[in-house]
């Protein structure tokens, strides 16, 4: 079976093709990527599209190519034609599922749904949730419909993992009507790279997922903290947007609600411009001018006191993250290192566990500084929680439930 994975943003359409194990409905198998890329600056003179596939005789191959592409319409018919002419897809009826990423799925959604009208009025409904992504994913499912007219579309919704949490965990205290009447609460983010870090995790300790207790911390240009319970997620440090909880690239996480009334009243602040400046001035660039992580300890090492209080301002946070985590799972199997900076930046793993032994996490110095690109553990024989690091396949994990959905 093949199954075809679409993330469909607001200028472009990332795309993976898999094939699923034969005869796994489980989607635990072996899984293999057939073909992957991606449809850039859509709607712009040039618009850019990659493609990389493995041929008959099992070779990868790659090509790059610019056109004019004026929709994401016709982004999906070129991928369609590059699917066809690369081999990787002969027709229609060799698609079990077309998996989609939506952002937002606001309370409706749990799990993931085989798209309908009902489904797609839904996501419509929740799009002042989500009003940068759930419209550009929403016209990716629009336009595969169109495409494929005989193919079940199966919407993945990053927030559906995180409507586990418990009451407690996801409301704010402000007036009861604005969460009945406005649905203003916590509902996280990244739901679908901590699903499928935290199955992994649970494969590399030999036990059920709903027997294991696993702090997630899911690192990259954007980042969130999620505490699992029995293999349900029971807090995240996400909110009602991706702008609450760590420190990332561009967006400032935790920050004092008040400082937006001192911004407007005395610096004259609108919200667009409040809103440009936590979400996009903010973080790592805010602290030391540059939002990636390696040029970062790049100028800290060469004695930058701005790059040396972004790592520590973003470590502080992080640490704060687990330790409260910690104390409300009780028992922790294992803390688990993903995203670009998660799995391969050993100084920041090494600085968010130093001093923590005495609530039973501690590293190996030496496999946490060994490089490597597949999932392994990182902690002392001796940590009473293990502590590993596992790449993320959010792609993967959205083929997975694609079929699960249809199971």
């Amino acid at each position: 079976m093949k199954i075809l994975v679409l993330n469909s943003g607001s200028s472009s359409i990332k795309f993976r093709l898999f094939l699923a194990p034969a005869g796994d409905e489980s989607g635990s198998g072996d899984w293999q990527v057939a073909a992957s890329g991606a449809v850039t600056r859509i709607g712009e003179d040039a618009a850019q599209v990659k493609l990389s596939w493995t041929d008959a005789g099992g070779e990868s191959r790659s090509r790059k190519d610019e056109a004019h592409i004026d929709s994401h319409h016709a982004g999906m018919e070129r991928i369609v034609d590059l699917l066809r002419e690369t081999g990787g897809l002969g027709g229609h009826e060799e698609l079990a599922a077309v998996g989609h990423r939506v952002v937002h799925g606001g309370e409706a959604f749990h799990a993931p749904t085989v798209v309908d009208d009902d489904v797609i009025a839904a996501i419509r409904r929740v799009i002042p949730l989500a009003p940068l992504h759930n419209p550009a994913n929403l016209d990716g499912i629009l336009v595969a419909r169109e495409l494929f007219p005989s193919v079940p579309q199966v919407a993945v919704f990053d927030t559906a993992f995180h409507q586990t949490m418990p009451r407690p965990a996801y409301r704010y205290a402000i007036p009861g009507y604005l969460y009945r009447e406005h649905h203003v609460r916590r509902y996280g983010f990244h739901g679908t790279s901590h699903h499928y870090v935290a199955k992994e995790a649970a494969r590399m300790l030999g036990k059920p997922l709903s027997q294991c207790n696993l702090i997630t911390l899911h690192l990259g240009n954007g980042a969130s903290a999620t505490a699992i319970r029995g293999g349900a997620s029971v807090d995240t440090s996400m909110g009602m947007t991706p702008l609450e909880g760590l420190v990332m690239g561009s967006r400032c996480g935790d920050i004092d609600p008040a400082v937006h009334f001192y911004l407007c009243r005395h610096l004259g602040f609108d919200n667009d411009t409040l809103d440009d400046l936590l979400n996009r001035q903010s973080g790592l660039l805010g602290l030391c001018g540059v939002n990636d992580m390696r040029e970062v300890h790049r100028l800290a090492e060469g004695g930058d006191e701005d790059a040396e209080l972004a790592l520590g301002v973003t470590c502080h946070r992080l640490k704060k993250y687990i330790g409260a985590y910690l104390a409300l799972l009780g028992r922790v199997d294992a803390l688990v290192f993903t995203g670009g900076i998660g799995e391969n930046d050993a100084e920041m793993r090494g600085c968010a566990c130093a001093e923590l032994e005495a609530l039973g996490i501690a590293l190996d110095a030496a496999a946490n500084r060994a490089v490597a690109t597949h999932a392994r553990a990182v902690s002392a024989a001796d940590s009473r929680v293990k502590v590993l690091v596992v790449p993320t396949d959010e792609e993967l994990e959205i083929a997975r439930q694609a079929l699960e959905a249809l199971s």
